[in-house]
């Protein structure tokens, strides 16, 4: 194969992310609402009936579907059918930071805002319950952090033959920071912390 040829195919590309063809990936929506002259970030309580994370606190969102044109467009339908709104109700969508999961998964966050005078009908299959926290709350309490370890358990067959230093070799440990914070009753952690910490440290 020419120089050209191999040049051509490489110049005309977009770059992304490494093997992500092999991730799940997800959007999801940090709403923001007004409420008795506070801006307040409004939150999902997970159905307890559903198999994965039942009554976690999150955000709206979900997979990304093929019919969704952009990860913009999953995050606004996903927020739609489990709040029971409409787009209309919903403005000033912007992008945020996405996140690369060490467990497979890309998730695509966005920010927007709800007319406070809308009417919700969360969707019982997928949403227990919805709250709200003041804005206020995050941009004067700093998260809690606790590192969870993993280690490194290559399966049986492993060829360590084949690598400098065989069976001895100095793996890196893999370490995740999981982000809480605690609003009376309510504990939110996992991505949605760290999504809301994003949030707050780039409107701070």
């Amino acid at each position: 194969m020419e120089p050209k040829t191999i040049m051509n195919k490489i110049k005309n590309r977009t770059p992304s992310v490494l093997g992500n063809e092999e991730f799940s990936k997800f959007a999801v929506l940090l709403p923001l609402i007004e409420k008795e002259g506070e801006l307040h970030v409004l939150f999902e309580v997970r159905s307890y009936e559903l198999r994965s994370q039942p009554g976690e606190i999150c955000f709206p969102g979900g997979r990304i579907d093929r019919q969704d044109k952009t990860e913009k467009d999953t995050a606004l339908r996903e927020t739609i059918e489990e709040l029971g709104i409409s787009q209309a109700d919903i403005s000033d969508v912007f992008p945020l930071d996405y996140i690369v999961s060490p467990f497979g998964m890309m998730i695509y966050s966005f920010t927007g805002v709800i007319d406070s005078a809308v009417e919700f009908n969360p969707n019982p299959p997928e949403v227990d319950s919805i709250f709200t926290v003041p804005l206020a709350y995050f941009l004067e309490t700093k998260p809690k952090i606790y590192r969870i370890n993993f280690d490194v358990q290559p399966e049986e067959s492993f060829p360590y033959d084949l690598i400098v230093g065989g069976e001895n070799y100095n793996w890196r440990t893999r370490k995740l920071d999981e982000y809480f914070y605690i609003y009376e009753d309510k504990v939110i952690w996992g991505l949605t912390a760290r999504i809301l910490n994003h949030f707050v440290e780039v409107v701070r």
